[in-house]
């Protein structure tokens, strides 16, 4: 089971919850970013270009426990960066837990088996490791040999102390079905509990431009893949089941971009985790203050051939809370592979794209190197 009953009760029960107060915005999984800073420079990642005064910042314990508070949201997904790098993020883990929320720690699995220590087996913990394919596809897609295995001894040695293990997996254009479907089956038979899997999204910084998916092409690969799987049924994934046929392209969907907010060491991410195009201070400013008509798949050419599982997950959700016999159904038959598609959403009317990423990167160099000089000038009275 990819997803516990513990957790469909206690995230379903918080929808129903926002639904009935009427809230027409609600997040469902907070998306923490302590740090930027990673151990690896995968080609297709947009934060490995930082600047060192900005890789070197983390998110305070605090700070941490506090946005998670602000947010409110049932699931808190710690991703970066590698989170594993961050000394104090046991404690902040630990305060989630206690907060009784679920927490997704993503990591690459480079630390895993020497930090296991620092964490204890909970209903609300989950590792989930990053493996982007079997042996070759993933060292290829990190940029360094070796870290399946790792990544491999990492999941059984969580599985072997009772942790429960997800992997998180990004398809990009050169996956091959026929793999693709037999490192589903692999990775189920190490006994891992659940997969998310998403098309990977093109941020503008990454290196490798030319490995991203359009939207045509995320739904034939994933229907080639489910369709080695019973659509998908044969394998346990940690989404829903209309999502999944979203990648198949049997839903028109548009995003729901305040579904996973974003907190990182710059603030609340405008719009989304994907998009960095202003930071708000507070929760409440992202959600009063950000323009969201302004983006998605329609609205904006940056959105435009995005499918990722932060945008759409939350609007599947939802659709399945709305119509529970569609949600059954689809889940009960798995993601349809054969037959027309879902309309598309017209890109005739998005607005052309804006490049703010150096302007943010700018302001937060000069607000550490203030802050510098001002603790200097202290010390120095």
């Amino acid at each position: 089971m990819g997803i516990p009953l513990l957790q469909k009760i206690l995230v379903g029960s918080y929808v129903v919850r926002q639904r009935l107060a009427g809230r027409k915005r609600y997040p469902l999984v907070l998306m923490l970013e302590p740090l930027f800073r990673c151990n690896l420079a995968c080609a297709g990642c947009g934060k490995i270009d930082y600047p060192d005064e900005i890789l070197n910042q983390r998110i305070s314990v605090e700070d941490a426990l506090y946005a998670v508070d602000e947010c409110g949201a049932p699931v808190v997904s710690i991703a970066g960066g590698e989170p594993l790098l961050h000394r104090e993020l046991p404690q902040i883990v630990r305060g989630i837990i206690a907060r009784k929320k679920f927490v997704y720690l993503c990591t690459n699995a480079l630390l895993m088996e020497k930090r296991m220590k620092d964490y204890e087996p909970s209903p609300y913990f989950v590792w989930s490791v990053h493996l982007d394919g079997d042996k070759q596809d993933h060292d290829k897609s990190v940029c360094q040999e070796g870290t399946y295995d790792r990544a491999v001894a990492a999941i059984k040695a969580a599985k072997a102390k009772g942790f429960r293990c997800n992997i998180n997996c990004t398809l990009f254009n050169n996956a091959n079905p026929e793999r693709m479907a037999k490192f589903f089956d692999d990775v189920m038979a190490m006994g891992v509990d659940g997969i998310t899997v998403s098309p990977g999204y093109a941020y503008e910084r990454a290196p490798d431009q030319q490995h991203f998916l359009n939207r045509e092409t995320t739904k034939n690969l994933f229907r080639d893949i489910f369709r080695r799987g019973n659509g998908g049924k044969d394998w346990s994934f940690s989404q829903s089941g209309l999502f999944l046929d979203f990648l198949a392209g049997n839903q028109t969907y548009h995003c729901t971009p305040w579904g996973n907010p974003t907190r990182t060491v710059f603030g609340w991410q405008k719009p989304c985790y994907l998009l960095g195009e202003g930071y708000a201070k507070t929760f409440k400013e992202l959600m009063e203050d950000t323009n969201w008509d302004n983006y998605g798949v329609g609205n904006y050419e940056k959105c435009a051939d995005c499918m990722v599982h932060s945008g759409f997950e939350a609007t599947a959700v939802n659709d399945a809370v709305a119509h529970p016999l569609k949600a059954l159904v689809v889940g009960r038959r798995g993601a349809r592979t054969e037959g027309p598609m879902a309309p598309e959403i017209p890109l005739d009317g998005q607005r052309p794209p804006e490049f703010v990423f150096s302007r943010h990167v700018e302001h937060k160099l000069e607000e550490i190197r203030k802050s510098k000089q001002d603790a200097e000038l202290a010390a120095a009275k």
